[in-house]
């Protein structure tokens, strides 16, 4: 475990063993909880703006969401550490099965993985299918003006540069979003990279989180990587129009990734793929993110501050995520998710 895992384990530990009931300053006894939750990097900002916005209203409840992953945090929730975790991937079925206590998993909001890249004195739009950006991070497609980029962007001068791939660290939910696309429409890419939270990436250089993936494709001339929309628009890095099964070349946006959905028959556990979804307007690599809750809490309050809190994402958070840039569950959708939190105990 390197350091800042190990800081991270210690935190949490703190931050669990500190949640206990307190006493306010006036003197008198009151509840006070602090929920603490794992999670991934990507939907950090609106879930520490849900946190906040939550506490504003219930001033006796804190919510502390630490980003160490989509990986990481599964592994605490089935293990039974923490109130409840967040991911971008559903959790495998093998460890659904072998959880320590029952888990639901709920998407809060639609987020799309942007494609991108940092191409220096190039002026023009950059468009990629599925099968070409699987090539560039298997690292077949090793220069700019490689002929299969080139031949989809006739009005772009692409350079005579290596392509400098950076990819996200294992673990992580943006690492299983991209693959789940890329496995679909690259046969090599299954193959050799797979499907998952840790694909087996032959080329490029490693980001630990989603800030270090911004900062890196930013200072690194002729490099390409992936990220949350709203963490690409607010870092201010350009985005590649990706071809989706209509033929047309999609930017992730919050009609583009709400469209992804509408594409997809939906599963009664809400565990469905939305990458590579049919429709025109559709963006490719679009994916639920999803709240790991156990069931049954081990401390019937805590319990119950958990399900009130869900009951409110799934209300006023809902407003708010839509305020900050983030398509937001369909209205059927919503309904089925709201009725499945009367289970969570």
């Amino acid at each position: 475990m390197n350091r800042r895992a190990q800081l991270c384990a210690r935190l949490l530990c703190f931050l669990l063993a500190s949640s206990l009931s307190g006493i306010f300053a006036t003197g008198q006894a009151q509840t006070s909880t602090t929920l603490v939750a794992t999670g991934s990097s990507l939907p950090e900002p609106l879930y520490v703006a849900w946190g906040d916005a939550y506490h504003a209203k219930h001033p006796e409840t804190q919510l502390r969401y630490l980003p160490e992953g989509t990986g990481e945090s599964a592994r605490k929730i089935l293990a039974g550490v923490g109130d409840w975790g967040g991911g971008d991937a559903p959790i495998p079925e093998n460890g659904v099965k072998s959880a320590a206590l029952p888990v639901l998993e709920l998407p809060t909001v639609l987020i799309g993985i942007a494609v991108v890249y940092n191409l220096p004195n190039t002026p023009g739009e950059l468009r990629l299918s599925g099968p070409v950006l699987g090539d560039i991070f298997l690292g077949r497609a090793k220069l700019w003006n490689d002929p299969a980029i080139a031949k989809l962007n006739p009005a772009m001068k692409l350079p005579a540069q290596p392509i400098q791939v950076i990819h996200r660290a294992d673990g992580k939910g943006a690492n299983y979003i991209l693959s789940d696309f890329l496995c679909k429409v690259s046969p090599e890419f299954l193959t050799k990279a797979g499907r998952g939270e840790s694909p087996k990436w032959p080329v490029g250089a490693s980001a630990a989180r989603s800030q270090d993936m911004s900062d890196k494709v930013r200072a690194t001339s002729w490099s390409i990587g992936y990220t949350e929309s709203n963490l690409a628009q607010g870092a201010a890095l350009r985005m590649a129009h990706i071809k989706n099964p209509a033929g047309e070349f999609v930017v992730p946006t919050t009609k583009s990734i709400a469209a992804a959905a509408l594409g997809v028959k939906l599963r009664d556990d809400f565990r469905v793929s939305l990458t590579n979804a049919p429709g025109r307007d559709s963006y490719p690599i679009a994916s639920f993110t999803w709240l790991y809750i156990p069931v049954k809490s081990k401390n019937p309050e805590r319990g119950r501050v958990v399900v009130d809190y869900l009951r409110w994402i799934y209300a006023e958070g809902q407003k708010i995520a839509q305020e900050r840039g983030y398509a937001t569950l369909p209205n059927e959708l919503l309904a089925k998710v709201t009725a499945s939190v009367a289970g969570v105990r």
